[in-house]
């Protein structure tokens, strides 16, 4: 079977649970940046939650298949057609042979999932089928008239009651290793101010507006390791949370680390919209 990719939005990739393990060679890890939602979405077709999807920014994607397949549409809440009548966003759904599967601009949210049973079987590279937008390993970004190959089918669809993923709230935070860089509680002036979402963020890290946190020193470090979920303060003092495409290593002090299991949120917060940060309770 295969999708025949007729129309993009915003911008559409095939992402997995992406590739850690390669940060020394300089490849990041990539993969789905709201996993929660591309998980429920292989689980609502059958597949394993590491299936590969298509992560597809601000609707606008338009497939259809060769054979009939089920599919799911999760994440940012957006108007599901298939056969150009209206269908169920969270659930599985039936894409007969030749129709189309059409998908509406969001309603809240960025990033919305499409899985389909069988997953999307493009080549892997370095054990992923992962677009990633930095270091450009993996497919390329989906583009119209690709004809995308899907697995054969590993189990029945589930009932629509599978597990959700979880609630938002303010994102939490740890101690980071150049903490003393700031003048002051580094964790304290995060979690006290307020900040929006700059229009520069992307799949490599969001970056944050408020206001300014002041550093003891301005000095760039030599070069140092950075994980999923790095809080970076570059000179002028606005955040960066580090998401899935994030660099290796990086130059600025890492002041705060974002519990793993909140990044999903920094996947769908709009440009404009207000962040919080909070406290990791001890474990």
């Amino acid at each position: 079977m295969t999708l025949e990719v007729h129309e993009v939005g915003a911008s559409v990739l095939v992402q997995d649970r992406g590739r850690p393990g390669w940060a020394h060679l300089g490849v990041p890890r990539s993969g789905a940046l709201d996993a929660p939602a591309a998980a429920l979405a292989n689980r609502l077709v059958g597949n394993p939650e590491d299936a590969a999807c298509l992560e597809v920014l601000m609707g606008g994607l338009v497939v259809s298949s060769d054979a009939g397949a089920w599919v799911a549409v999760t994440g940012a809440a957006c108007r599901v057609l298939v056969a150009e009548r209206a269908r169920e966003h969270g659930a599985a759904v039936r894409l007969p042979a030749g129709a189309t599967l059409r998908l509406g601009r969001p309603v809240a949210g960025l990033r919305s999932y499409v899985a389909v049973a069988g997953g999307v079987a493009v080549e892997p590279e370095l054990g992923s089928r992962s677009s990633d937008t930095l270091g450009r390993v993996g497919p390329a970004p989906v583009a119209v008239g690709d004809r995308l190959p899907v697995g054969p089918p590993a189990g029945t669809p589930a009932a629509v009651d599978t597990p959700r993923p979880p609630r938002a709230g303010p994102l939490r935070v740890s101690v980071g290793p150049r903490a003393d860089r700031v003048d002051g509680d580094a964790l304290d002036l995060l979690c006290r101010t307020g900040y929006t979402v700059s229009p520069d963020s992307d799949r490599v890290g969001l970056r944050l507006a408020g206001d300014a946190i002041p550093q003891r020193h301005y000095d760039e470090l030599p070069s140092e390791g950075l994980v999923l979920g790095a809080v970076q303060l570059p000179p002028d003092g606005q955040p960066v949370v580090f998401l899935a495409d994030h660099p290796t290593t990086g130059g600025y002090p890492v002041v705060a680390v974002v519990d793993e299991r909140d990044l999903w949120q920094c996947a769908q917060v709009r440009p404009g919209e207000r962040v919080a940060f909070t406290r990791a309770a001890r474990r």
